[in-house]
């Protein structure tokens, strides 16, 4: 118990909800949260997976400066096709191209983690998954717009939500897709002197 009441203080660099779920599930619960206000535009011919890995580092190093003698954790998630990068979907037309795109085929989901602490170098990891939806059709389309949880989410849709029973396979990290890579999570946090217990009541 001495080593979780000596652990540094936890930032978490972003507002994301789901990640706040994910990092409770495994018994933390950030000292504050400090989203990183960043413009998250691809650079021109960037990559999905240096992509995720910029913007995760970047969030962090935003943050870091504010509370140096903290842990900083921030994260990104990317949905690639291909070598193409999906947006983060704000309109319904941009939800709906998402969709018809990745109808029926397999595409990859990379969450790139990045912890920052005074006592070790940046540590920045990349976790990605394949991911393959069902082939949609027009009316499960419209219906999954109809909910709106499409909104904000990397590839016009939430895996933890409705669109999970539009998976058709999944290979890798689950908890990835849902935006915080819970395994890759926690080394990288118990390796930068936050002690991460097995359960909330440890």
């Amino acid at each position: 118990m001495a080593g979780l009441v000596d652990r540094p203080r936890l930032i978490l660099a972003s507002a994301s909800p789901r990640r706040r779920d994910l990092l409770g599930q495994m018994g933390i619960v950030p000292d504050e949260i400090y989203p990183a206000d960043l413009d998250e535009t691809p650079r021109m011919s960037e990559l999905p997976r240096p992509y995720a890995l910029r913007l995760a580092f970047e969030k962090a190093q935003a943050i870091f400066p504010k509370y140096p003698d903290a842990v900083v954790l921030a994260a990104d998630t990317v949905v690639a096709c291909g070598r193409r990068i999906l947006p983060k979907t704000e309109t319904r037309e941009e939800a709906q191209d998402c969709l018809e795109l990745l109808s029926g085929r397999a595409h990859r989901v990379m969450t790139a983690i990045a912890v920052l602490s005074a006592k070790r170098d940046a540590q920045v990891r990349v976790v990605t998954t394949r991911v393959k939806l069902k082939r949609l059709t027009d009316q499960e389309i419209h219906q999954y717009l109809e909910s709106g949880e499409w909104h904000g989410k990397a590839g016009g849709y939430g895996i933890q939500g409705a669109a999970g029973s539009l998976v058709a396979s999944l290979s890798g990290s689950y908890t990835g897709v849902v935006g915080l890579p819970v395994f890759e999570t926690r080394n990288l946090l118990q390796a930068a002197g936050y002690s991460v217990p097995l359960c909330s009541e440890c």
